[in-house]
């Protein structure tokens, strides 16, 4: 490794060495046309009318010239960038590896290549994740199925009849058995949770692995409907070209073999499902048990996909609820779904009898007992599927026992808030309740229905006795629940609690610098942290990584902000007490204003309160200039990792995704940004 950076170092000096010297003869050259250019323009004054004119071409003509040479310049400097950086990696991997124990040589080398990686290509470390190697098993087990029934000698005299289609058919089966085995995974939250908060392998990587479960549940889910897409398409080719053999009477091989089903039934030797020729495809379809499972199994996915479409899952979240729990009929289908074995191959014992590469185009003499060859006999594949599915179907079963049996815990509700806007504050307290920053709970109430459970971020702290949620009427399931709780001569509903689950705003302790972004009632995970922020400064907790932290909230409506005012307005105040200013810096956004609001604000802008808030930050009007927030950070902390956390729409998704990749440096001793957002 030594040698090589030494023989890199040498190699990158030469081209410095020969870029001095391409500079030089470039600016030789660069005076040589300046000369020139100074005499056209005294030849050309007298014919020039305009002496402005004359000046600007001059200076236009100069500046197209002068810039050749500051390219040289960047480009010396990049060259000198390079070999001080190469310098600095030989610097720390000659003491990496000279100063350590003759007995932790070995596996210091084998742990310095990912290490230099890391620090020297860090977008290449962030972009590898499990959606890739997902994608590689993908790929790898269609092409291994599909040479497998393509090219064996198994299957050979299936080919005949049905040529390539048989191979597309299973070869997506294949896949379809190797997502739905994944499919149920990212719904195991507990396992989450358990690998995130308690796994000491589990770290910043892959912890944000487990953070886009939803989205890797998605992209499973899509993959699913385009192998089924596939496999089923290809078994309408299949049961086509089995009812043209079953009917064909020219003699052919592929009418042979379709035509065994009736000389030697006992034998069990058919190839051809379709026993007779007036049977049709239809009929095969509903009376075998591989088509009937598999037209259920299509219904259930179509029904399933359909109501998890983003507009309807906003706008009637129950028809998502209910259709999606359907998909327990889609994992009995597809368990017996290969029960029958219609797709048949030859045995083994008859490959070695009768080969079919030596004895299929004698297939002619096949009856002929003092012919080597003899009939081939052929046999079902077994069913696959349940194989596939019978794991993760039976950890998602103790999932589902472990969620039941603590939402039946009692939970008691401890306090009701109103606050504007429509949003309810409900503070509770449960036995054996535990939880960290920014998790959340699925919750259930009876008395409006006793199948839906509705994901909500805790808003209460770590460090409090009792645990809270602020739920905003969004839907029908939420307006009801808040009319319940409006009722006041009728007992509070009861309500029941599952949780709580981990998410990516756990680890916002673990960046030196943290952007919490909420749009709305996504501050909520945000509460929470700022909450658990004060708490530490109270109880003066000195194992705080964190140095700065920037909290923007987006709201509509100036209403929004009571929600949480009094923390905000409690963290302002204990921050100034501590003399830590500059440690927690509030922008507030209001978007929803109009000219009153706003001309309000400024005759009182010279107040040392803000006129909305009540805070000594000032709210402003309009949305963030992100572009110019984040260049702001990156100038402020150069050497800091800073860690951007968002729970708000897609759009707002999209942008600061964008602004995370454009405003890290390449340099990892610089400014980077991890950005983390809420899925749940």
């Amino acid at each position: 490794m030594v040698i090589r950076l030494l023989k890199n170092l040498l190699e990158t000096s030469e081209e410095f060495s020969e870029t001095l010297k391409e500079m030089e003869k470039d600016q030789s050259e660069i005076k040589h046309t300046l000369t020139e250019i100074k005499n056209n323009v005294q030849r050309f004054n007298s014919r020039l009318e305009d002496p402005e004119n004359q000046v600007k071409d001059l200076k236009c003509e100069d500046a197209k010239n002068t810039q050749p040479e500051k390219q040289k310049e960047k480009r010396i400097q990049k060259y000198e960038d390079s070999v001080r950086s190469l310098w600095d990696n030989f610097k720390r991997t000659n003491i990496r590896i000279m100063g350590v124990p003759e007995e932790e040589r070995e596996q210091d080398i084998e742990n310095l290549f990912e290490e230099i990686m890391t620090e020297n290509f860090p977008y290449l470390v962030k972009e590898i994740d499990l959606q890739v190697i997902w994608l590689g098993l993908n790929v790898f087990l269609f092409v291994h199925a599909f040479l497998s029934y393509e090219k064996g000698d198994k299957y050979y005299y299936t080919r005949e009849i049905l040529g390539s289609a048989l191979a597309w058919a299973r070869a997506s089966a294949r896949c379809l058995n190797f997502n739905s085995m994944l499919i149920l995974f990212p719904m195991c939250r507990n396992l989450l949770s358990f690998l995130r908060g308690t796994c000491s392998f589990c770290r910043r990587t892959l912890r944000k692995q487990l953070d886009h479960n939803l989205t890797f549940h998605k992209l499973v889910a899509y993959m699913i409907c385009l192998h089924t897409a596939i496999h089923i398409i290809a078994h309408l080719f299949n049961f086509e070209r089995y009812g043209r053999s079953r009917q064909a009477t020219d003699g052919s091989l592929a009418s042979v073999l379709s035509s065994l089903s009736h000389q030697e039934k006992e034998g069990d030797s058919w190839l051809n499902p379709m026993q007779s020729a007036n049977m049709t495809v239809i009929y095969m379809t509903l009376t075998s048990i591989p088509g009937f499972t598999g037209v259920i199994i299509t219904i259930v996915l179509v029904l399933m996909v359909t109501s998890s479409m983003e507009f309807i899952r906003r706008s009637y979240f129950e028809v998502f609820w209910y259709t999606h729990h359907i998909f327990i009929i889609y994992f009995i289908g597809l368990g017996i779904h290969g029960i029958g074995g219609i797709v048949r191959g030859q045995t083994e014992e008859s490959i070695k009898e009768s080969h079919p590469h030596r004895c299929a185009e004698f297939f002619e003499k096949w009856d002929d007992h003092d012919f080597p060859c003899k009939s081939p006999q052929f046999e079902g594949n077994s069913a696959e599927s349940w194989k596939w599915i019978l794991a993760p179907g039976v950890l998602y079963i103790f999932e589902r026992i472990l969620r039941f049996y603590r939402s039946q815990q009692q939970v008691i509700i401890t306090k009701v808030v109103m606050h504007p806007s429509k949003v309810l504050e409900l503070q509770m307290i449960k036995r054996g309740f535990s939880m960290e920053v920014g998790q959340y709970i699925f919750v259930n109430c009876p008395s409006i229905s006793y199948l839906e459970w509705h994901p909500f971020t805790l808003t209460s702290a770590p460090e409090e006795d009792f645990f809270s949620i602020h739920i905003r009427a969004a839907g029908d399931w939420t307006e009801n629940l808040i009319k319940a709780f409006e009722q006041q001569h009728s007992p509070i509903p009861r309500i029941e609690v599952d949780g709580p689950f981990g998410t990516v705003s756990e680890d916002v302790f673990q960046y030196e610098v943290a952007m919490l972004i909420g749009a709305g009632i996504g501050v909520t995970p945000f509460a929470s942290i700022l909450k658990s922020i004060w708490y530490k400064f109270r109880h003066a907790d000195h194992n705080l990584k964190t140095q700065t932290i920037y909290f923007y909230w987006i709201c509509r409506e100036t209403g929004a902000f009571a929600w949480f005012n009094d923390l905000l307005a409690s963290l302002e105040q204990e921050m100034e007490e501590l003399g830590k200013v500059g440690f927690l810096n509030f922008r507030l956004f209001l978007t929803g204003w109009d000219s009153n609001i706003a001309g309000h604000a400024a005759l009182n802008f010279d107040k040392a309160t803000d006129i909305l808030t009540g805070l000594k930050h000032k709210t402003f009007f309009g949305r963030p200039m992100w572009d110019k927030e984040f260049s702001t950070i990156a100038t402020i902390h150069p050497k800091s990792v800073v860690g951007v956390f968002l729970c708000g729409p897609q759009a707002l998704e999209k942008c600061l995704r964008k602004c995370c990749h454009q405003y890290s440096s390449l340099d990892p001793r610089k400014a980077q940004f991890y950005f983390n957002k809420e899925n749940f």
